[in-house]
């Protein structure tokens, strides 16, 4: 099972993708610019949750 920070850091990098990705989308016709930014803005939101929940866990007392 993926820890919170990997699944953070993939949120993060899916947000970039769909940066790059969307506007062409939505020049190209295939995506409504409003659309495009709610599936942004909601990749936005789960990035941060899992961000949240990583930097509330606890820290490790040794080292693996």
């Amino acid at each position: 099972m993926a820890s919170n920070l990997e699944k953070a850091r993939c949120a993060e990098r899916e947000v970039q993708l769909r940066k790059r990705v969307y506007p062409r989308r939505v020049l190209d016709g295939h995506m409504r610019h409003a659309d495009a930014k709610r599936e942004i803005d909601l990749m936005e939101e789960i990035a941060a949750d899992y961000r949240a929940a990583y930097e509330r866990e606890p820290l490790p007392l040794f080292e693996k």
